[in-house]
């Protein structure tokens, strides 16, 4: 049909089936994507009320008084057969009410009371999809947000040309319906016969812009993207894609993550944060509820840092950050790590998000370099190859933007480089990951990020380490940023409480935990792993320990010269064995390079075991992830051999399930983050991690003297508040351990320095 000339009768009856056949199918993929959404809520909610309840059920109604007025007449209560808070909360305030000796007071506030506990519960019910499982979370919660994953994104682009063809057409076509009939149409009073004869026109004139927009392949596309799956199918497709699933729940069923996606922020900037709209329009990932909160702490504070937990997407939130500003007009960003997470960023920046990004390291940084002061875009450069660049002058300021708090509101200038030689544009954004690399206020390369932030107009610093040896460490990030909020605190930290610190380190801080979160996500189960050496191990670990040498005594073990000698290692094949009877991966990490290399050596001749690696810190970056990527793809069973410098930071890993720890680290936080590779989201599986530690040894003593660094970081980078009692008594730098530990196992042993003082002995050499 391409005339608006359409005669009454059979012309007429097929340009309205047509056009009512194509109206209809597109009503239909919005009633079923509609319908798709209100079945996934229906289905959270019916599996939170029911677990709800079941709580609320074990409860005596008398512990009510705990959460309310001590005075209230429950035992009028429990003698009229209301036994728990679930039989309060059935009855309500008017049937409470007309029980004898219940008063309108007791009956309104007990109510109150249970619907108190109840919304606390309801918030802290873990939501996991279980598609193996018959449950109300099992394979008909996942199919349906299979179906939606699949028909979201292309309906997305479609959605308002849908639903006006979908409406408009349709009461076109019962406007034109008398016209199916010449005879009938006749029949018809005049005005109704020119309404028919109208919409019949109308309908006609559809024509070209459905040639123009192909409406009916979209349609039939979209039609075909909402059938209903196979369970083998669901399963498959939710291992590849965990954290997508989870994302579209985050946004079916807000609050899912409650307010732990907020940190220990006051109300007042959450309140200020969460009004603030995000553009996600040059993204190509469905963010977290709270990786959207992230991406607007960081547009509203404009110099801050994100201290989020290994495993919560920093990354993802910053490329967030990164493509709302290129989406209203401020698209050059400079991002800031690492060498061996150079091509991890370059990936996610394009995998994620719309915006080209530029490899400023290694050969072709020039090129590089240049593309991006032409282009725009994200810039990818290392702490190292940073000094090259030539420096920026300081933005001027300019009118305040919505973004932006009045203190930093400053937009890009263009300034000229004496060194370049051309115009160089200022980025807007500066992004340093892993930021604790530039914590020594001292170091050179502290100095050259601060250089940077001082000339850009924003600033986001990340890393999920804050603290590594002293609370000190965060502050001086923190200084960085807002130096100004950071000397406004009281000289001695001792003097303020947690409280006090969460107000005032707020506007440059949030973090959030893994377990708050990431409900979904599989435990994690650490188990420390003590094995006795043998004689022969014992006679090289002496040996080690005679030469003062730390390092010595931390490997010799691993690195006794008969591999069969070896404690650690033994268990570790036995570990491996096991994971690859169980269909499971693993990642052994060492600090020492000969550690992995024996490992990788020995694990290769266990029958039916692959090793991939040893990544080292001389494996080029590139290579690092061609590693990790043929692992992933590798059959199960299979081992990734890594140092714990090289293997621990930026590459994400989740193939694996189980994680060997073949010593224990000097800073507590190496381990997390090693961990935090494989425990993150989209891991499928329970976490198993295995710390290898041997008897009578040092890593006993190193166990002991960071148990403090431990308490430190979780009570003051981790909650974001204070340890006051904590503060310098376990504050020990690595050389400072080292001593420590080498003079505590020789006094063990009985000799050295600190033996000799305990005993009156003449200093000697030697054992």
């Amino acid at each position: 049909m391409t005339t608006t000339a359409v005669r009454p009768g059979a012309d007429a009856r097929e340009l309205l089936a047509e056009r009512a056949g194509l109206a209809e199918a597109a009503a239909a993929v919005l009633r079923e994507e509609s319908r798709l959404r209100s079945g996934v809520v229906s289905l959270v909610d019916a599996y939170r009320d029911e677990r709800v309840r079941a709580e609320l059920g074990g409860i005596e109604v008398g512990r009510l008084r705990e959460t309310t007025e001590r005075n209230l007449r429950l035992q009028a209560l429990e003698d009229a057969g209301v036994q728990t808070v679930r039989d309060v909360l059935d009855a309500g305030p008017a049937r409470l009410e007309a029980l004898p000796g219940v008063g309108p007071h007791t009956a309104r506030a007990a109510a109150a009371a249970a619907q108190r506990l109840a919304q606390t519960f309801r918030a802290g019910v873990p939501v996991r999809i279980e598609p193996r499982s018959d449950g109300p979370l099992g394979l008909g919660l996942a199919s349906l947000l299979y179906r939606l994953d699949r028909v979201s994104g292309p309906l997305a682009a479609h959605r308002d040309e849908l639903a006006d063809f979908a409406s408009t057409v349709l009461a076109q076509v019962r406007e034109a319906v008398p016209a199916r009939s010449r005879l009938g149409l006749l029949l018809r009073l005049p005005r109704t016969r020119e309404r028919a004869r109208q919409a019949l026109e109308a309908l006609a004139r559809w024509e070209p812009w459905l040639a123009a927009t192909d409406l009916p392949a979209t349609v039939r596309e979209l039609t075909a993207l909402l059938a209903e799956p196979g369970p083998l199918t669901v399963w498959e497709h939710l291992e590849q894609h965990t954290a997508r699933y989870y994302a579209l729940l985050d946004e079916l069923v807000p609050g899912l993550g409650g307010a732990a996606a907020q940190g220990t922020l006051p109300a007042e900037l959450v309140e200020r944060i969460t009004a603030l709209p995000l553009d996600e329009s040059l993204l190509r990932v469905r963010l977290r509820g709270y990786q959207v909160f992230g991406a607007k702490f960081a547009l509203n504070q404009g110099r801050a840092l994100i201290g989020d937990e290994m495993g919560l997407g920093k990354t993802v939130q910053a490329i967030a950050v990164m493509a709302h500003l290129a989406a209203t007009g401020e698209d050059r960003a400079l991002v800031v790590c690492p060498a061996s997470v150079v091509v991890n960023w370059c990936r996610e920046v394009s995998l994620h998000s719309e915006l080209p990004v530029h490899r400023v390291h290694g050969p072709g940084r020039e090129e590089a370099l240049a593309a991006w002061h032409r282009e725009g875009g994200v810039a990818v450069t290392t702490f190292a190859t940073l000094p090259t660049i030539p420096l920026p002058d300081a933005p001027t300021p300019s009118s305040p933007t919505a973004q932006l708090p009045p203190t930093a509101e400053l937009s890009p200038t263009a300034d000229v480089s004496p060194t370049a030689g051309f115009l160089q544009p200022t980025p807007t954004l500066l992004v340093v990951d892993e930021a604790h690399y530039a914590k020594n206020p001292r170091a050179l390369r502290t100095q050259q990020v601060a250089a940077w932030a001082e000339r850009t107009p924003r600033a986001l610093f990340l890393t999920g380490t804050a603290l590594l040896n002293r609370v000190e460490e965060l502050l001086s990030l923190a200084r960085l940023l807002q130096p100004g909020l950071v000397d406004s605190l009281p000289a001695h930290l001792r003097l303020l409480d947690p409280d006090t610190f969460r107000r005032h380190i707020a506007p440059v801080y949030l973090r959030r935990n893994l377990d708050d979160v990431l409900v979904e996500l599989p435990p994690r189960v650490v188990t420390d792993e003590w094995e006795t050496m043998t004689p022969t191990a014992q006679r090289h670990y002496r040996d080690a320990v005679a030469s003062g040498n730390l390092m010595a005594m931390r490997r010799a073990d691993l690195t006794v010269p008969d591999p069969a000698d070896s404690a650690k290692l033994e268990r570790l094949l036995e570990i491996v064995e096991e994971a690859r009877d169980g269909g499971q991966r693993v990642v052994v990490f060492s600090y020492f390079l000969d550690v992995v290399a024996r490992v990788a050596e020995q694990v290769e001749r266990l029958p039916g075991v692959r090793a991939y690696g040893p990544i080292t810190g001389s494996v080029p970056a590139a290579e690092r992830q061609e590693i990790v990527d043929a692992f992933t793809a590798g059959p199960a069973g299979s081992v990734l051999v890594s140092q714990i410098g090289a293997g621990g930071v930026g590459l994400n890993v989740q193939a694996a399930s189980v994680v060997v720890i073949c010593e224990p680290q000097l800073v507590p936080a190496v381990e997390d983050q090693a961990i935090g590779r494989v425990h993150r989201m989209g891991q499928r599986r329970p976490v198993q991690v295995h710390r290898l530690l041997t008897e009578d040894s040092v890593d006993e003593r190193i166990e002991e003297l960071l148990a403090g660094k431990r308490q430190v970081f979780d009570a003051y980078a981790g909650e974001s508040s204070l340890a006051q009692e904590a503060l310098g008594a376990v504050d020990v730098t690595e050389a400072e351990l080292a001593t420590r530990v080498v003079a505590a196992e020789q006094a063990r042993l009985g000799y050295g320095p600190v033996w000799d003082e305990l005993t009156g002995a003449e200093p000697r050499e030697g054992r």
